[in-house]
């Protein structure tokens, strides 16, 4: 992936952990350098694997507003021998991308096969490992249900499920699913995780952005100047086209819009920003707060429990790591087990080691290949 745009979603991240504020300090500045994704070493005797580009069909997207396509792309990658023994069913991890990239930057920034394939010669029992597209007009769905993006919640538990089940030798029981996301996947899949475990059994986040709600206006008059400066550019849109020169910021802003305000009746972007005339809109950004796992997963610690294995983790250098260290605490209060690594690293440093050497490990010790399963 190119350096700047590991860069901007580090700059990402840190405006979602901190709020607003956070948003104009790394507006007013350079960007500084971010350490690229890592490659790790080759791992000998790992086998090649088969890849295969397939598009999914999604009920759940259907008449969405944004007029996102409806037959989503995807990568399925299938372990050792899966041709080679037709009864044999697998495991199957889905592993969700992060905002401004879909399926296919996904596989460069988690380094796939390569990684699946070094995780198997580690070790790690065969397991089939999708990686579904959740890419949007404005870049990125949030995992959300909304008649603007369309209900790409539905769509991961649902629909990619289903289609796996139906033409994949996959073990069609919870209890050999997992659910894995690094930044907006982490985000989705703790999102769709607490609120499907009928679904999963087991689940991943990775660096999860979105935790909190945006934070209030910046008291600084240089930042809250940015940030108006900001909010009038966006108020100034008059066709989305116009949103793609706009920067990483302004359309993650749009992103989240169209995901958590949506507005039928509000063309031609269909969504609610929440903020109008230069001055705050609380029932909109109360409807941001609602979408905000940290203020609602107190209502699913029952779903929560029901899960075989939760593990959390985060860079040291990642802005992220305040909000998952918040959540690991938050499951903790609830005695909710879950394993939590804070590592030396960014936002994007090392995600294609973890997801190796830590990822997919983790669903190797806790998917079942058989029932019964415990």
């Amino acid at each position: 992936m190119p350096a700047i745009q590991l860069r901007l979603q580090n700059r990402c991240a840190a405006l979602w952990a901190l709020g607003g504020a956070a948003l104009l300090l790394f507006l007013a500045r350079p960007a500084s350098a971010q350490a690229l994704t890592q490659d790790p070493p080759l791992v000998p005797g790992a086998r090649p694997l088969t890849v295969q580009h397939i598009r999914i069909p999604g009920a759940a997207l259907a008449g969405n507003l944004e007029g996102n396509a409806v037959d989503r792309p995807a990568i399925v990658i299938l372990p050792p021998g899966y041709s080679k023994h037709p009864r044999r069913r697998y495991p199957v991890v889905y592993a969700l991308h992060g905002y401004s990239i879909g399926a296919a930057q996904w596989t460069h920034e988690i380094r796939v096969p390569q990684t699946v394939a070094g995780a198997f010669a580690r070790g790690a029992r065969p397991m089939i490992v999708v990686l579904p597209d959740s890419k949007t007009l404005f870049g990125g769905s949030m995992y959300s249900s909304s008649v603007t993006t369309g209900d790409f919640e539905r769509y991961i538990f649902h629909d990619v499920v289903a289609y796996m089940d139906a033409h994949y030798r996959t073990i069609p029981r919870r209890w050999a699913r997992g659910l894995v996301g690094h930044s907006m996947g982490g985000y989705g899949a703790l999102r769709i995780g607490m609120q499907h475990p009928e679904v999963f059994a087991s689940l991943y986040v990775m660096s999860a952005c979105c935790l909190s709600p945006m934070g209030a206006r910046p008291s600084n008059p240089a930042f809250a100047q940015a940030q108006a400066r900001m909010e009038k550019q966006l108020e100034s849109l008059k066709s989305p086209a116009q949103a793609a020169h706009l920067s990483f910021f302004a359309r993650a802003m749009l992103a989240s819009a169209a995901a958590w305000s949506p507005d039928p009746q509000n063309p031609p972007f269909f969504f609610d920003l929440p903020f109008k005339n230069g001055r705050p809109q609380p029932d909109i950004q109360a409807k941001w707060a609602a979408n905000a796992p940290l203020a609602f997963l107190d209502q699913y610690i029952d779903n929560l429990r029901r899960y075989r294995a939760i593990a959390l983790d985060v860079g040291d250098q990642d802005g992220l790591r305040f909000d998952m260290i918040r959540l690991h605490r938050l499951l903790d209060r609830y005695r909710i087990r879950n394993r939590f690594e804070l590592y030396h690293g960014t936002h994007t440093s090392h995600v294609a080691f973890r997801f190796q050497n830590h990822v997919l490990p983790f669903f190797s010790r806790h998917l079942c290949a058989a029932a019964p399963c415990r």
